[in-house]
This record gives C-alpha cells, sequence and structure tokens, in this order.
C-alpha cells in the first residue's frame, strides 16, 4: 500500500473517533481507540512498541516506544494537548531518524476540528519501511 493511501485511512479513522467523542479524553483513549478503528481496517498495527536506541557502540535497549506502528513504516504519535509544542513535532522528527523511516504523523486530538490536529511529519533520508534485520520485533510487556 502507498504511504498516501495509508495515511489517507489513518485521518479518516482519526475523523471518526474524533467525531464519536470530541476532544475531551485522555491520549490513551484516542490511542486505543485509533488502534481498534486501524485494525477493523485490516492494517498491521503495532501498539507501545520499544526499540533500541543506538548511538556509536552504545545500545540502549528500550530507549523509545511509539504509540503506534502501521504496517511497519508510519508511526503515529498520539496527543492530546493544548497547544502543540514544537518539541512534539521534534518527537516525532527524533523516531524516525532513529528508525531510519521516512514518513510519521503527529496527531492531536484535544482539538475542536480533528483537521487541525493532524501532522504529517518527513524524513527525507529515511527508508519506507522499518528494516527488520536492524530492529527485530519483541513482544512488549506492559
Amino acid at each position: 500500500m502507498k504511504i498516501d493511501e495509508l495515511t489517507g485511512l489513518v485521518i479518516g479513522a482519526c475523523f471518526k473517533v474524533h467525531s464519536r467523542i470530541g476532544s475531551g479524553c485522555l491520549e490513551k483513549v484516542y490511542e486505543e481507540l485509533l488502534h481498534y478503528e486501524l485494525c477493523l481496517l485490516g492494517l498491521d498495527v503495532l501498539r507501545q512498541q520499544t526499540f533500541p536506541v543506538k548511538y556509536e557502540g552504545l545500545v540502549i535497549p528500550n530507549g523509545f516506544r511509539l504509540d503506534l506502528l502501521v504496517n511497519l513504516c508510519l508511526p503515529l504519535e498520539i496527543k492530546a494537548v493544548h497547544p502543540l509544542a514544537p518539541i512534539h513535532f521534534d518527537q516525532v522528527k527524533s523516531q524516525l531518524a532513529l528508525l531510519n523511516l521516512k514518513n510519521g504523523m503527529l496527531l492531536n486530538f484535544k482539538i475542536p476540528h480533528m483537521k487541525h490536529g493532524i501532522h504529517r511529519i518527513f524524513n527525507n533520508p529515511g527508508e519506507d519501511q522499518l528494516n527488520l534485520n536492524i530492529f527485530p520485533l519483541r513482544k512488549n510487556v506492559l
């Protein structure tokens, strides 16, 4: 599936969730509902997956955690804050750089109209899909 089609499905699911429950819930509620909606669409969605941070010869095994990872190519960072701060955008940029991925999304549900809460983030030197040889997936225990 092409990235524009995938982001279109994510955006549609965000609109559906936001229109049904509004902007007053906690971040974890939006994360769980969005996970549910994306799975209903037949997408492969990992929730709260941890990844290592690799820096020179050092490896931090659970260095960061993604809210959602769709089809091994699109990390989603879910927020329920007003207003978004520049650091929220930097968080997604760092995730993309660490995973060497090209596309990500920052989704903020604490707004009156969902169209203002959807932000695509790009890492131009990144790859289209997660390299499982570098980042083998493990079952997370939450």
